[in-house]
């Protein structure tokens, strides 16, 4: 089996998430036709918590078909540069950005690894470095991903983040109340099985995927060290899955019962340049 430490974990994440692309653009859960039709991919907590975007300069790492990406264009955003390591992915956000009338310009996206982003981008730096919900797991190294992404804040801008909750990750199906993964661990999680998130019943030939947990303490740490201050850390007891069985839908939230022990399920972060 490849080893999580050699190129071959890239080989097959990239694989797996190449051959799903088109079944994500095609699917009911991104609603292309809705997208295009006005729907606000960033509104919410997020849009919240971000604040006013209006003539600053975005780049969104890990930004599969860029709908995110793009919704911070329509929210005024002087420039979005979207970036993905899956090449079909990043040709449907292109395809995207120019029937909403964006040129490269105003939003551009780009093909490469978030590891390789500063060579990709050309040193360019942002005024907000962005990273969107489900990114951080298909990375193995924090602390590089870290001293990327805060070489990315230009003086004056600040990175922000927000993803499902490392402890949240490794609960179990049943009650979400019991470890079935180490919190702690390195190693990754390999799974080998067809279906996506928005299908789980596609028929799928790329299948081999890692994914790693990052614990709060290493993400907000190696971010500190790249010289960024933490403005604030939210955690929340909800998430946008039915990450558990035992979870309750609640409006765009999924949330345990009342009256039972409750996990936090995503959290977020805000950390700037001096």
């Amino acid at each position: 089996m490849s080893t999580a430490t050699g190129p071959d974990w890239r080989d097959s994440n990239r694989a797996m998430w190449d051959e799903r692309v088109p079944i994500h653009a095609a699917s009911a859960y991104y609603d292309h036709e809705a997208f295009l039709a006005g729907k606000d991919t960033a509104a919410g907590f997020q849009a919240d918590e971000v604040g006013d975007v209006t003539g600053k300069r975005l780049v969104h790492l890990q930004c599969h078909m860029g709908q995110d990406t793009l919704s911070w264009a329509r929210r005024g955003a002087a420039r979005v540069v979207g970036l993905d390591f899956s090449a079909p992915a990043v040709e449907v956000a292109r395809d995207l950005a120019g029937k909403l009338g964006f040129g490269p310009e105003r939003a551009a996206f780009v093909a490469a690894d978030v590891y390789d982003a500063r060579e990709a981008l050309g040193g360019e730096t942002f005024d907000i470095v962005y990273t969107g919900i489900g990114a951080l797991c298909w990375l193995p190294d924090i602390e590089r991903w870290a001293e990327v992404a805060a070489s990315l804040v230009a003086p004056g801008g600040f990175l922000y983040l927000a993803e499902f909750h490392p402890l949240g990750n490794v609960l179990d199906w049943d009650t979400g109340t019991r470890f079935e993964r180490d919190y702690l661990g390195r190693e990754p999680f390999v799974t080998d099985a067809p279906g996506t998130y928005v299908d789980f019943g596609a028929a799928t030939e790329h299948n081999l995927s890692y994914e790693w947990n990052h614990p709060l303490g290493a993400v907000v740490s190696a971010l500190a060290a790249n010289g960024l201050r933490i403005e604030f850390l939210h955690e929340f007891d909800w998430t946008l899955f039915q990450q558990f069985g035992t979870l309750q839908r609640d409006g765009g939230a999924h949330r345990q019962p009342e009256g039972t022990p409750k996990a936090p399920l995503m959290y977020s972060l805000k950390a700037s340049r001096a």
